[in-house]
C-alpha cells in the first residue's frame, strides 16, 4: 500500500509540473507579432520566432494588469525639444554637418527649469490616465537619466577635412545639464506616488555614441553597412547619406563589445534605481550581427523584473506588447500579444507649439472607445516645451477627455472586447463587456436621438439599463428587431446630457 502511495504522489507531483508547464508554454507560444505590424519586417530574418526555450514573457498576471490600464500618455521630451518643432529626434538626421555638431553641444546650456513630476502626475491622475510612457533617452543618444555608463568615441563634425570619429568620456545625460536633475527618478517617484504605472521608452539605437556605428539607421555609415544593411537594422539610407559620416571604418570588435555592454547596463540601470517599472518601451533595432548578445540582454531584464512589460520593438516575439502607431487598427488583431495605439495629440510625439494643431478631447475620446471596443488600449501623445512645460491646449485636451471618464469609465477601465466581430454594430456604435460577463457597455459615437436600437444584446429579463451619467434607468424592450431602448425628451436638449460626446449604455446581458 505504502509502495502504491508513493508511486501515486510521484505521479500527482509529475502532472502538476507538467499542467504548469504547460499552461506557461501555452501562455507563451499565444503570444506572437501581427505579421502586418511594421516592426515585425525588419526583425523577422535573424529573430527567432519561437524564443528560445529557456525564455519566459512576462506572468500571465502582468499581461492581466497589462490589459486593464485602456488609457494612456506617452511624453517624449529631450535635446530635440530646444530646436525642434516636432518629429523628436529624427530631424537631426538631416542637418548638416555644423548643425549636428551645434546640436550634440546643446547639453551645456539646457536648463528645463518648469520641470515639475508632481504637477505632471497630478495632471494625469485627475484626468484618467493610469499610465505614462517617458524617453529616458531617444535616438539621439541624451539620457534623461543618471546613467553611470560612459561615452568614449563619438563624432566630431566639423574636424579639419570632415567628420571624425574621437576620443571623449562623459555620460551625455541630464546630469552634465546646468539642470543636473534625475528625470526619470522624479518622475518615477511621482508616479509611485500617485498609483500611475510606469512605461520607460528606450531606444536601441544610439546616435551620439560612435561605438554604436552604423547600428540603427546611424547617421554614421560603414562599408559593412553598405553591402550589408541587414547585419545592422538597415542602416543605410541613400537619401540622407549627404549629411551623413560617409564613410567611417567598420567597427571593431572591441568597439561592439563596448556597444552592447552600455546598451545592457543602460536598460539594468533603468530596472534598478527607479524601483518597480511596469514596462520597457523598447524602440528601432540593432540588426542580425548582435542579436545574440540582444537577446541575452533580454533575457537578463527578465532576472532584474521579471514581470515587466517589454514592447516588441527589436526583439520580435521576445516582447511581450507592441504598438500600432498613428493609427488604431480597423479590426481585432488575431494575436494573444496586446496591443496599445500611440498616437500624437499634435503633429508629432514632441512639443506641439501651434494650438491649431492640437486635435481635441473628443478625438481622444472617439480613438480611446474604438482601441478598447477591438480589445485594444490608447495612448496618446505629448511632449513639454524646452522649460517642461506642457503647451495649455494640450492640457484643455487632456481634462477634456478626462471629463468624459469620470462618466463613462466604467465602460473603458478594465473591461474586454466582446467575442468575434460583437465589438461593433454599424459605423457609429463600439461596445465593451465587463470581465465577468454581466454587462455589456454600448457607445454610441454620435447621438442617437429618441431611440437606440441594437441587435447584438439582450438584456437580462427584469433588469434595467442605464446611460452612464444619467440615474434614472431607460425604459428599453426587446423585440424581433433587437433591443430598443427609449432616450428621455430631457435629454434631447444638449446641456443636460452627462456628456458632450459619446454616450455610453450599460445593459446587464442575458446568459
Amino acid at each position: 500500500m505504502k509502495i502504491f502511495q508513493y508511486f501515486l504522489i510521484l505521479y500527482l507531483c509529475g502532472l502538476t509540473v507538467l499542467v504548469a508547464d504547460t499552461r506557461a508554454q501555452s501562455i507563451d507560444d499565444a503570444i506572437w507579432l501581427p505579421r502586418t505590424d511594421a516592426h515585425y519586417g525588419p526583425v523577422k530574418d535573424y529573430v527567432e520566432e519561437i524564443p528560445v526555450a529557456d525564455y519566459r514573457h512576462a506572468s500571465p498576471e502582468a499581461f492581466e494588469a497589462f490589459r486593464d490600464i485602456k488609457y494612456g500618455i506617452r511624453i517624449h521630451w529631450g535635446l530635440y525639444s530646444t530646436r525642434f518643432s516636432g518629429g523628436e529626434s529624427w530631424p537631426f538626421l538631416d542637418l548638416p554637418f555644423d548643425k549636428k555638431q551645434e546640436y550634440q553641444e546643446i547639453y551645456k546650456t539646457w536648463n528645463p527649469s518648469g520641470f515639475n513630476a508632481e504637477e505632471w502626475m497630478t495632471l494625469f491622475q485627475e484626468n484618467g490616465l493610469r499610465m505614462f510612457a517617458f524617453t529616458s533617452k531617444h535616438h539621439e543618444g541624451f539620457s534623461m537619466f543618471d546613467t553611470q555608463t560612459r561615452v568614449r568615441r563619438r563624432v566630431n563634425w566639423t574636424a579639419p577635412g570632415g567628420p571624425r570619429i574621437e576620443d571623449c568620456d562623459l555620460a551625455y545625460s541630464i546630469i552634465e545639464t546646468p539642470f543636473g536633475r534625475d528625470v526619470v527618478k522624479e518622475l518615477c517617484d511621482a508616479a509611485h506616488q500617485h498609483g500611475i504605472k510606469i512605461d520607460l521608452y528606450f531606444s536601441h539605437s544610439d546616435w551620439y555614441d560612435a561605438d554604436f556605428r552604423p547600428y540603427g539607421y546611424s547617421p554614421i555609415t560603414t562599408p559593412g553597412a553598405a553591402e550589408h544593411p541587414e547585419l545592422y537594422g538597415n542602416a543605410y539610407i541613400l537619401d540622407r547619406a549627404k549629411n551623413f559620416f560617409f564613410i567611417a571604418p567598420d567597427p571593431k570588435a572591441e568597439e561592439e563589445a563596448r556597444m552592447t555592454a552600455r546598451h545592457r547596463r543602460q536598460l539594468e540601470e533603468l530596472l534598478t534605481n527607479y524601483g518597480k517599472i511596469d514596462m520597457l518601451c523598447l524602440d528601432m533595432w540593432l540588426g542580425g550581427r548582435v542579436w545574440p548578445e540582444l537577446r541575452e540582454t533580454i533575457k537578463a531584464l527578465r532576472r532584474l523584473q521579471p514581470d515587466v512589460m517589454l514592447r516588441a520593438r527589436g526583439i520580435g516575439n521576445y516582447g511581450d506588447y507592441y504598438t500600432p502607431e498613428g493609427f488604431v487598427p480597423g479590426s481585432k488583431e488575431n494575436t494573444a500579444m496586446p496591443w496599445f495605439v500611440i498616437y500624437p495629440l499634435g503633429r508629432s510625439f514632441s512639443y506641439e507649439p501651434d494650438p491649431a494643431q492640437h486635435k481635441g478631447g473628443p478625438w481622444i475620446v472617439r480613438n480611446l472607445i474604438d482601441a478598447v471596443s477591438k480589445g485594444g488600449a490608447f495612448m496618446v501623445g505629448i511632449g513639454p516645451d524646452t522649460k517642461g512645460r506642457f503647451h495649455p491646449k494640450a492640457v484643455e485636451n487632456l481634462k477634456e477627455a478626462g471629463g468624459w471618464l469620470k462618466v463613462n469609465g466604467e465602460g473603458i477601465y478594465a473591461t474586454r472586447s466582446r467575442e468575434g466581430d460583437l465589438w461593433k454594430e454599424g459605423p457609429d456604435i463600439r461596445f465593451t463587456r465587463s470581465k465577468d460577463r454581466r454587462y455589456v457597455y454600448a457607445f454610441a459615437l454620435g447621438w442617437p436621438g429618441g431611440n437606440l436600437r441594437l441587435k447584438s444584446v439582450r438584456p437580462k429579463a427584469g433588469s434595467t439599463v442605464t446611460m452612464l451619467g444619467v440615474k434614472e434607468p431607460l425604459k428599453w424592450r426587446q423585440d424581433s428587431g433587437g433591443l430598443s431602448i427609449e432616450i428621455p425628451e430631457t435629454l434631447q436638449d444638449p446641456a443636460r446630457r452627462p456628456c458632450g460626446t459619446a454616450w455610453t449604455f450599460r445593459i446587464e446581458a442575458a446568459p
